[in-house]
């Protein structure tokens, strides 16, 4: 794809992630959107970031830090919104301003010391499985409580909200429930208030049912297919 087609795609996506978010009586800054890069090449980064993408999402640890090597002089943050192993925290904490994945105590408290190696605080999202679908990663959300609880004192993360992803359907309408348990997920953790546990961000909705997940509250949205077409 071309650097205009890039530059087109993404103009939309921002008019319709403005136009959503104004229609829920939000503001629209109140939305950011997480251009998903995971496959792209270093050269389609580089063009959607000319054309104003903001934040780039990763999903493997090892492909992000060879593009962002090449990358270094754009000076755009990188989330990862792929699931994480323990054993990439140390590289993980080293490259990306958030990541959207935590999903156990153990991943938080390596990413804990691996972040106070660093001297850094390590902006964190909790992957609720809303959807309780054995094929996605994400802790339940019976547990969620619980994590929170177990993970609150870490000194070097900071839990900044939650993330999901809903059991795939071509209506984005099939997707409000679980938008909407998300929502109150993050109400009911708010209400603990736990220290280092702040729920400002919930990312939720990609390409098909951005605009749904926003009406449902997402400040966060995945989006790459619509910006840099499919996929070869």
């Amino acid at each position: 794809m071309n650097d205009s087609s890039i530059h087109d795609r993404l103009e939309n996506i921002v008019k319709r992630i403005q136009s959503a978010a104004i229609a829920s009586g939000r503001d629209a800054r109140s939305v950011k959107l997480v251009t998903v890069s995971k496959t792209r090449s270093a050269d389609e980064v580089r063009a959607a970031a000319s054309a104003g993408a903001l934040i780039f999402g990763e999903n493997y640890v090892k492909e992000a830090s060879e593009k962002i090597a090449l990358l270094q002089d754009l000076n755009r943050p990188f989330h990862l919104i792929g699931h994480l192993q323990s054993n990439k925290a140390k590289t993980a904490v080293r490259l990306f301003d958030l990541i959207h994945s935590v999903d156990s105590e153990n991943l938080a408290r390596e990413l804990d010391k691996q972040a106070q190696k660093i001297g850094k605080i390590q902006g964190i999202l909790i992957q609720v499985n809303v959807g309780m679908e054995e094929s996605k990663s994400g802790i339940d959300e019976a547990g969620l409580e619980a994590l929170v609880r177990a993970i609150h004192t870490l000194e070097n993360i900071r839990v900044l909200g939650l993330m999901t992803i809903p059991p795939f359907d071509l209506d984005p309408e099939a997707a409000r429930p679980y938008f909407r348990k998300l929502r109150l997920a993050a109400d009911r953790i708010r209400y603990l208030d736990l220290p280092n546990i702040r729920m400002d961000e919930l990312s939720m909705g990609m390409t098909g049912d951005f605009e749904t997940a926003i009406e449902e509250g997402a400040t966060l949205v995945r989006i790459g297919t619509a910006i840099f077409g499919e996929r070869s």
